[in-house]
């Protein structure tokens, strides 16, 4: 795209020529317009819900630039043959996720294809000296994640019988649920760096992190939150074709420290297990981390999850512990 199209306008804050989250074009001193897309196949089979997962996806990556969400154009590809209904029950599930964001549907377009398909392109507003990018991680910050891990490893263990639907009402409610309340609680705060974790999982993402902000991390096994059953699943290899294609992009990042080779396989399948509608990985300042993580509990009732430390080291690496 940069030899396609260069950008040229001192006006576009943030392009494609960065990992960040969302577009972002400057339109006077106080506001900032950002520009996101997101759309893809159902990764549930009720259609409802299915709307709502990909609206709240597509919304993620502006309250994780710390925006705010003000209109939706809905993106849908479906065959005519699977009725009228059927679609109508998608756009319901997405039209009433973006209601909750705060947000407005205001039109879209549809086309005939062979494979279903649906998400948003969204539009919202910032200050421009409130825009939270990826990069600016910092030595010595907290490293928070505010959902579950494991959405692309438990959708996998259902399609082969290895989970109920009751098993996996947790999943589908953390799909569904918006980055609102994260966002809210990065307000409260001055985060250094924020992303949602999406298709290059949680180790993927936080490489995005520290290498632009050229520093390293620790991340505390222990203390990221999982799925029930999910450490399981990928010890069993159960898990998505696409996570051993980032598992082998990870290795030369994610340093094992004293782990044997089988135990560190079965982590970076959780690790690289690429996510749905994740949730926001926070870096904040050590001493804006409990104002952050109280925000975040008034928000939503549930602690944000400590997951890690940022500290000095080669770019982009990350270390377990």
């Amino acid at each position: 795209m940069e030899k396609i199209a260069p950008v040229v306008s001192p006006d576009l804050l943030l392009g494609f020529d960065t990992s960040d989250d969302a577009a972002v074009y400057k339109i006077n001193d106080d506001t900032a317009a950002v520009l996101t897309l997101d759309f893809f196949t159902p990764v549930v089979d009720d259609p409802y819900e299915f709307g709502a997962i990909a609206a709240a996806n597509a919304l993620s990556d502006v309250f994780a630039m710390g925006a705010t969400p003000l209109t939706a154009l809905n993106i849908l590809a479906f065959p005519v043959s699977l009725g009228t209904d059927v679609v109508a029950e998608v756009m319901r599930g997405g039209s009433d996720k973006v209601r909750e964001a705060g947000a407005f549907t205001v039109g879209g377009h549809s086309i005939d294809d062979d494979e279903p398909k649906y998400g948003l392109s969204v539009f919202g507003t910032v200050r421009p000296d409130r825009i939270i990018r990826n990069a600016g991680a910092q030595e010595g910050d907290v490293l928070f994640y505010t959902k579950t891990i494991g959405t692309g490893i438990m959708n996998a263990a259902f399609r082969v019988g290895r989970e109920t639907d009751e098993t996996m009402r947790p999943v589908i409610e953390s799909m569904m649920e918006l980055n609102k309340a994260g966002a809210a609680a990065m307000r409260a705060i001055h985060p250094h760096a924020a992303t949602d974790i999406t298709g290059f999982g949680l180790a993927g993402h936080l490489h995005e992190m520290l290498e632009p902000s050229g520093v390293s991390a620790c991340l505390n096994w222990e203390s990221i939150p999982l799925f029930n059953n999910v450490y399981k699943h990928s010890s069993d290899y159960c898990r998505p074709g696409k996570t051993f294609n980032i598992v082998r992009w990870a290795e030369p990042f994610v340093k094992r420290g004293t782990l044997d080779e089988i135990e560190f396989d079965n982590r970076m399948g959780v690790l690289c297990d690429p996510q749905t509608s994740g949730g926001l990985l926070v870096s904040v300042a050590p001493e804006e981390a409990d104002t952050f993580d109280e925000a975040f509990f008034n928000e939503t009732g549930r602690h944000a999850a400590r997951i890690g430390e940022v500290m000095a080291g080669p770019a982009g690496m990350i270390f377990l512990r």
